[in-house]
């Protein structure tokens, strides 16, 4: 009885095992098609650069709304598999980090690396969720959670004391979640902004409107000499 029981165990983590490495490779794959080629690459692409039947693709990660989310969260995490906002590499350094500006500057220049990659994305699910309510869905889904992640910065913010006293954490959060997003982004590339450039802006923007002037300014005076 206990043989049995361990070969039946066995066989469960083999199947699990090769189940998670066929999802990484669709992940993979995925990520390599739509930040070169666009959300119209056909899933029959993936599929075949996954080394997997459509149908796999779909019973493993879903359907291309699920595919273009995982691979967001792959890029926003840096990393083969998506990650939640808790376990990115800028997320992690913008908590450590001590004073609102570097925070700021921290997260602005995270986003001249992500944004050029997941804003069509993001565009893209807007068009298609004209007709297809999943991708609706999934781009209603993302703006929420991305809104409530940058709650959860606006918070992060006010805990250094140097936040404007007349904004509150809600009024902070809008102001960020609308000036990061892939229509902002859509609108300043076609003003010519380069990602650097937009990394500049935000860094700018977000100091000057949400940190009390009196935090920022002095901080940019030069040390008197004695």
């Amino acid at each position: 009885m206990t043989s049995t029981v361990k070969r039946r165990s066995y066989r469960s983590e083999v199947r699990a095992a090769q189940a998670s490495a066929t999802r990484g490779a669709v992940l993979i794959a995925a990520r390599e098609l739509f930040t070169s080629e666009g959300y119209d690459c056909p899933i029959s692409r993936i599929a075949e650069r996954a080394g997997v039947a459509v149908d796999t693709v779909y019973s493993s990660v879903g359907r291309k709304p699920a595919l273009v989310l995982a691979v967001i969260d792959m890029v926003l995490g840096d990393a083969d598999q998506p990650l939640p906002a808790e376990q990115r590499g800028y997320v992690q350094r913008i908590r450590a980090a001590s004073g609102a500006r570097e925070k700021i500057a921290i997260y602005s220049s995270a986003l001249t690396h992500v944004l050029p990659v997941v804003a069509p994305l993001q565009e893209a699910l807007r068009d298609a969720g004209r007709k297809d309510p999943d991708c609706a869905d999934t781009l209603r889904r993302l703006e929420e959670r991305r809104a409530g992640n940058m709650l959860l910065f606006a918070q992060d913010l006010r805990a250094t004391g140097e936040l404007r006293a007349d904004l509150d954490d809600q009024q902070v959060a809008d102001l960020v979640w609308s000036t990061n997003s892939a229509e902002y982004f859509s609108l300043l590339t076609r003003r010519g902004f380069s990602p650097a450039r937009l990394g500049s802006h935000l860094a700018d923007l977000w100091t000057r409107t949400l940190i009390d002037p009196a935090v920022w300014v002095s901080s940019c005076q030069p040390p008197t000499s004695g």
